[in-house]
């Protein structure tokens, strides 16, 4: 199996890594897009009980684990799910390096490959506990490369206090009506959005207002072509390259 490709100049980021192919969320996901021409790598980040940020969709380990093992991260230790071996794709257990990584692994992989960290704040989070995100990120002097997502708009508010020139994204699957608009022209924010939401009148609006569009999660090849077609700047996707 491999990426669908697309042409055209729309931005392209693989979708919890290049999910379609490994197990999401992983290192070889954010490896697998690393390798390919995505312009970046998505991904979701908690915070468990000891303080520790580990990088998974879910609260609970019981999806990614397919049953086998359900764990709360954010109500226990890193200890509890790091030495986690995930199944592949096919369900086996043979692969050593498929586990939930910590977001200085992800940070890491970005960094390496030079692609744009797209990373979503998965629940509200203290100010507090952002700004010790942001120090991480720093750290690996990999801050400018970044773009913050958030369907928690608290999460993206904050962000934009700290750091009033990062790009941020907030996250939404509902109709962008007038709130909305106010939402995003309010804080400064660029918008990602449920794809089937977009319309090229709607995409022409937000740029008006030079506001960034990225939307997901797209995987239909003809639905992406539309949407390039109408201008649309990100696409995020578990397949389509």
């Amino acid at each position: 199996m491999n990426t669908i490709k697309l042409t055209g100049k729309t931005k392209m980021v693989a979708h919890r890594g290049l999910s379609g192919i490994e197990r999401e969320n992983t290192n070889p996901a954010f490896v697998a897009a690393g390798n390919r021409s995505y312009w970046g790598i998505e991904t979701d980040v908690h915070k468990t009980s000891d303080g520790q940020f580990v990088i998974i969709h879910d609260e609970t380990t019981e999806r990614v684990t397919e049953g086998r093992i359900n764990i709360n991260v954010e109500e226990n230790p890193y200890d509890a799910v790091k030495d986690i071996v995930l199944p592949d794709k096919d369900g086996s257990l043979n692969r050593q390096d498929i586990r939930i990584p910590l977001l200085i692994d992800y940070i890491r992989i970005c960094k390496k490959y030079e692609k744009i960290a797209v990373l979503e704040l998965k629940n509200p989070f203290e100010e507090a506990d952002i700004v010790k995100i942001i120090e991480i990120i720093k750290e690996e002097e990999y801050l400018d490369s970044v773009t913050f997502i958030s369907f928690d708009l608290n999460n993206c508010i904050i962000l934009r206090k700290l750091l009033p020139q990062q790009s941020i994204q907030w996250l939404t699957s509902k109709e962008i009506d007038e709130t909305a608009m106010a939402n995003l022209l309010d804080n400064n924010l660029d918008l990602d959005v449920y794809y089937k939401r977009l319309t090229k009148e709607l995409i022409e609006k937000l740029h008006s207002h030079n506001i960034v569009v990225n939307c997901w999660t797209v995987d239909d090849k003809d639905a992406a072509e539309e949407l390039i077609g109408w201008g649309v700047d990100i696409i995020t996707s578990n397949i389509l390259e």
